[in-house]
């Protein structure tokens, strides 16, 4: 288990197989956000359906509620949420980041406002380490110190350093905690009792903001402390534009391990992840294919479809006719602008559903051309469709 397989590359970009105490993950992937134990208007069923892999769900919000000891109490986190393939838990960074105004950063930890009943919470890099260990995912992430895109050197400095030494408490006491759990001696705190016996593992996080310099040197701690299953690049499509992005990605990239899943974090617009898979990603999650969709925004290889505008009021055609979802193969595209205007929940689910296909999709086909050596041809076919450029 946790073993990633390079099948195939095509310059930068990669093919490859993760293996994981739940299933196998094929790369590179996109992984809906199921954030409190559920991707927003879907099932389990329909997350099977549109041949979702890997789930996100996160630390922060299930620990608010409804607590990580009720969920490993009803079985850990997969049979609480009846998802029965691999699953990741973000460690509640990025939340804390949104929480600015709520929120106090220290060497310590974060001391924050719960959104949800206003009390005084306090995460720090144990806890986070000791929540996710509990709801048992298969990937667990570092708690890292999420900055702004347009953070200066110094302040993006500030929050590197503390997420590097954050990642050395987190894989101390994921250490602890998985000694524990082997010998049979799990403290009474973090039990797992009604979990099944599953291992876990922990991925660390790399933070530098836009400064490569920061960046590369971030990089060469992280791969200094330990050897990891896997790496995650944060701190990006957080407010800095996206050409930065991609050129960070694409200056990081000859420095990455090779031999583990590169994870980009919060990345889930369509082109998006072909820049990025051009830059060597593996793995993406963001809320983006699902909110889009509650707000009648659809992706279709021709670009983003609003399905609420008058022009689909009468139109016949599925709204992706090379889609093969329950929404593209069942309903018209005036169907589907109906559900919006008379604000019928089915809308939001059947552009969710969809949105989250055409990512699972987009994946596949860039892994398939990936494998056979094509893909810098296919990418520029796919973004000449999608911008509709001349």
């Amino acid at each position: 288990m946790f073993e990633f397989t390079l099948d195939a590359t095509c310059g930068p970009a990669r093919a490859g197989t993760l293996v994981l105490p739940h299933g196998t993950v094929e790369t590179p992937a996109f992984m809906p956000v199921g954030t409190q134990g559920t991707v927003r208007t879907l099932s389990p069923a329909d997350l099977h359906a549109v041949g979702a892999e890997l789930v996100l769900a996160n630390t922060y919000h299930l620990h608010v509620r409804p607590g990580e000891g009720v969920v490993a109490r009803l079985g850990g986190l997969h049979r609480f949420m009846s998802w029965d393939r691999p699953l990741l838990t973000d460690s509640g960074g990025f939340q804390v980041f949104s929480l600015e105004g709520f929120r106090r950063v220290d060497d310590d930890g974060v001391e924050f406002q719960s959104h949800v009943d206003g009390g005084r919470r306090h995460l720090t890099p144990e806890r986070a380490t000791e929540i996710q260990w509990t709801l048992g995912a298969d990937i667990a992430m570092a708690f890292d110190h999420v900055v702004p895109g347009g953070a200066d050197e110094a302040t993006a400095r500030d929050a590197m350093e503390r997420t590097l030494r954050w990642l050395g408490r987190c894989a101390k006491r994921h250490a602890e905690l998985k000694e524990r759990w082997t010998d049979g001696k799990m403290e009474r705190s973090f039990p797992r009792s009604n979990v099944p016996s599953v291992p876990q593992t922990l991925w660390p996080i790399l933070q530098g903001g836009t400064h490569l310099a920061l960046r590369e040197e971030g990089l060469r701690r992280i791969c200094d402390l330990d050897s990891w299953t896997g790496l995650a690049i944060g701190g990006l499509s957080v407010g800095e534009p996206k050409p930065l992005m991609y050129e960070m990605l694409a200056s990081l990239e000859p420095r990455l391990p090779p031999a583990g899943p590169r994870y980009l974090m919060g990345v889930g617009f369509p082109e998006d992840l072909v820049a990025a898979t051009e830059r060597g990603i593996d793995l993406f999650d963001c809320v983006a294919p699902t909110r889009n969709g509650r707000n009648g925004s659809a992706f279709t290889p021709d670009g983003p479809v609003n399905i609420r505008n008058a022009e689909h009021r009468e139109d016949a055609r599925p709204l992706d006719a090379t889609c093969d979802c329950e929404t593209c193969t069942t309903f018209s595209r005036g169907y589907l602008r109906h559900l919006f205007v008379a604000e019928e929940l089915l809308g939001l689910r059947l552009l969710s559903l969809h949105n989250v296909r055409f990512l699972i999709r987009l994946a596949a086909a860039m892994r398939a051309a990936i494998r056979a050596g094509t893909f810098p041809r296919w990418a520029a076919e796919w973004r000449h469709r999608y911008t509709r450029s001349d």
